[in-house]
């Protein structure tokens, strides 16, 4: 169904191809998970694959590629609508119509399917995607997440035989990403539809697949079984990075195998307590903002319904909640810039006092109290070159010294040119420099949506530091967020909302695990053990365990490790720190 022969990709300003002599021949019926990390080329590798590489992107392709027949060279996307739908990273980007219904008909109009075929489609993918309640809504007042599901609806309507997908679930909360995942899948079983799917949240998506495509990052692609792909490969879930540290042969790549596999495990660690996931907040921390019936509202349908919350120095809160709870709605009141129907906001001010509400200040001045990271970080970006941004970002926030910005920036995505235009970075580089733009003015109250997005394991770990950083300098960070593995490694207080409301706030390990939509993949695996990340089960798993624990046949047949426990055998914490992986890889928050 698509065959790449002996394929380089070269753009012109840089020093070496993206993609190297890539031979590669994906089936039809085939579900491709496409891994790798920041920047390495997944979305040139899926964007050759309907000719927008490099028809629309520049560049140079040398080699072949062929989607059922047809060269792409000879044949531009346009040509290939009618056999491969691509969804993108950021759905906005492609949306050409005002509302729902109007964008799921829109490429089967273009492909002039029957008017009566048109309206059977449309029914069926809004009931296949939970949007029928949507249908006559604009576009531009979903949620990120709701507008990721109208993006794929899009595509689904005109039924192609081919399916490239580029972070489908990023913007998603888990349980709608995996509405999305199994409709995705009934159309490789039940249609023979060869996806491609590139996703940084590997968690959610990989027991889905085939096969496994990793482009470690020197042009190459390296192909597979996801279960031989992921026991060497430098980017993995933590269901894989658990199954490292227990030695498992064959890993095991959903949470019903890996717990039946973690028997002897759990047998191993019972009544040992684990080590913290964080370090707990100092007990006198002090509230620096202060929300007061706080309530937001369009055109009269309630989106926050007199919240009131407080942010206190040094405390990480995760806000969550699934797609269209109101979070961004209640982050962009508590900034200022947003609309706020009802209720009040205080940040305090250095010698504690309660200070003034954001919302009433200059921009200039509000940002240095309150700095937002919205979902769409292209709105933040406006001139010709990454260094341009970051300049202006070090001299509006008027930092000691040039080189802030850029330094936060290296930290999240390495190896980024200073020329570089910032609409032609990916979306997780785009995000990184949008999070070092915003953080170089180091605000008081930081507040961060979806800042995961598009992000690697390793730059989460990464912004995980960062964020601990401004933690420790007594700053309040909000992160809201889908990613529950990424809440598990930095957060230190949950927030849940629903509807407006909120249903839940207390520690991490409290909110999270109480939870089966939101609880990470290491405490579904190992419950009711208290353990939420797979570094708190290297601290204190000793080697005869990990080695009894993945024995495949022992854990399969129910039987004993044979240890006395671990008590006592806790690792370092540095050396804890970062996973388990063999190969000296750090196992960052999924």
């Amino acid at each position: 169904m698509i065959t790449f022969d002996q394929v380089s990709v070269h753009y012109e300003d840089a020093s070496e191809p993206v993609l190297r002599d890539v031979d590669l021949t994906v089936e039809e019926g085939e579900l491709c998970l496409v891994v790798g990390h920041t920047g390495v080329g997944k979305s040139t590798l899926l964007g050759a694959v309907n000719g927008l590489v490099p028809h629309f992107t520049g560049g140079t392709l040398h080699g072949r590629v062929t989607v059922d027949g047809r060269d792409t060279a000879d044949h531009p996307p346009r040509e290939l609508a009618d056999v491969v739908g691509v969804v993108g990273q950021d759905p906005l980007d492609g949306f050409v119509t005002d509302t729902v219904e109007e964008e799921l008909a829109y490429s089967m109009e273009q492909l002039a399917v029957p008017p009566a075929t048109m309206r059977k489609r449309v029914e069926e993918t809004l009931d296949l995607l939970g949007l029928a309640d949507l249908r006559h809504r604009a576009l531009y007042e979903l949620s990120g997440g709701q507008q990721q599901r109208v993006a794929i609806g899009s595509v689904l309507t005109a039924h192609p035989r081919i399916l490239v997908l580029d972070e489908p679930t990023s913007a998603l909360d888990p349980t709608a990403a995996e509405e999305v995942l199994s409709a995705v899948t009934r159309l490789v079983h039940d249609l023979g539809v060869t996806v491609l799917l590139a996703e940084h949240r590997l968690e959610r998506v990989v027991q889905y697949a085939d096969r496994v495509i990793h482009l470690p990052g020197d042009g190459r692609v390296v192909t597979g079984g996801p279960a031989d792909v992921f026991r060497t490969s430098s980017i993995a879930p933590p269901i894989v990075e658990l199954g490292r540290a227990a030695g498992w042969s064959p890993l095991r790549l959903s949470v019903r195998d890996a717990r039946r596999a973690a028997a002897p495990l759990r047998t191993a660690l019972a009544g040992v307590t684990p080590p913290p996931a964080r370090p707990a907040p100092a007990p006198d921390r002090e509230t620096l903002l202060t929300a007061r019936k706080v309530t937001v509202a369009y055109h009269g349908v309630p989106a926050v319904r007199e919240v009131d919350i407080a942010l206190r120095g040094g405390e990480v809160t995760a806000l969550m909640g699934r797609n269209g709870s109101g979070k961004s709605s209640l982050l962009w009141a508590l900034q200022g810039s947003g609309p706020r129907k009802a209720g009040s906001v205080a940040v305090g001010t250095e010698d504690g006092a309660a200070g003034p509400d954001p919302r009433k200040l200059p921009a200039t001045e509000a940002r240095r109290l309150v700095g937002l990271v919205p979902q769409t970080p292209t709105d933040l970006l406006y001139l010709e070159s990454v260094k341009q941004e970051l300049d202006q970002a070090d001299a509006e926030s008027e930092v000691p010294a040039r080189g802030t910005a850029r330094s936060l920036l290296d930290q999240l995505a390495p190896g980024i040119p200073d020329t570089t235009h910032p609409r032609d970075l990916s979306e997780g580089q785009k995000l990184a420099l949008v999070l070092a733009i915003q953080l170089a003015a180091a605000p008081r109250v930081v507040l961060l949506d979806e800042p995961t997005r598009g992000l690697d394991y390793r730059a989460k770990l990464e912004l995980i530091r960062i964020v601990d950083r401004l933690a420790a300098e007594g700053r309040a960070v909000v992160i809201s967020t889908h990613d529950v593995e990424f809440v598990a490694r930095a957060a230190d207080r949950v927030v849940v909302m629903a509807e407006g409301d909120i249903v839940a706030d207390g520690p991490t390990e409290e909110v999270i695990v109480a939870s089966p939509v939101f609880a990470p993949q290491t405490a579904k695996i190992l419950a009711p053990l208290p353990f939420l990340t797979v570094d708190q089960l290297t601290a204190v798993l000793p080697a005869p365990a990990a080695a009894d624990a993945g024995n495949g046949n022992a854990a399969e047949s129910g039987t004993g490790t044979g240890t006395g426990g671990p008590a006592g055998h806790a690792r370092p914490a540095d050396e804890a720190h970062g996973g388990a992986a063999p190969t000296g890889t750090a196992g960052g928050p999924a």
